[in-house]
């Protein structure tokens, strides 16, 4: 008897984690088109990170890195590394222009990245950056030039659908007024 109550406890604890667990989609334009966000709306939406994103690169003689990043040596090279995990949380910072995201990750002077729609994943928004070749491409990332591999090209914005529906919820229409 004992051990059946414990199943059921086992089986209902489960079940309480997997519908209490997030549901992660992919931010996408069509997404976005369907709520009809505001840009201060998208600053009330918890965005994550799909994929890891690594940025590195070559430190020149005197620079020295004041924080966050990690300084390896390779082949006599000093080269700065941040990283940022999949499932790191960010926040819009503003929009450059239509369809362009600045997320942040973490706090601090011109710390965000830029994300856009890309065709071929159904505008899914991705991380964008210039001189993309077969290994890498560059980003701006606290004012700087960074490299960062053609993996990173796949790193995607996502969304809690669930907390995302409560946003738009909150959304409220005057009706107006006319004099008596």
């Amino acid at each position: 008897m004992m051990n059946r109550f414990l199943q059921f406890l086992t089986i209902l604890s489960v079940t309480a984690l997997v519908s209490c667990s997030p549901n992660y989609k992919p931010f996408t334009v069509d997404l976005q088109d369907s709520y009809n966000w505001s840009e201060d709306e998208l600053k009330k939406i918890q965005f994550y990170l799909s994929q890891e994103i690594v940025l590195q690169r070559n430190l020149s003689k005197g620079e020295s890195v004041i924080e966050g990043g990690k300084i390896q040596v390779r082949e006599g090279r000093r080269i700065e590394e941040i990283r940022i995990p999949e499932g790191t949380p960010g926040v819009l910072m503003f929009m450059p222009k239509p369809n362009r995201l600045a997320i942040s990750f973490e706090r601090g002077k011109d710390r965000f990245l830029i994300f856009g729609p890309h065709p071929k994943r159904d505008g899914t928004y991705v991380l964008l950056g210039s001189d993309w070749d077969r290994r890498s491409g560059e980003v701006t990332y606290r004012g700087k030039k960074y490299r960062t591999s053609s993996q990173s090209a796949y790193a995607a914005l996502l969304v809690d659908l669930e907390r995302v529906s409560k946003v738009s919820l909150a959304r409220h229409t005057a009706k107006g007024r006319t004099v008596r």
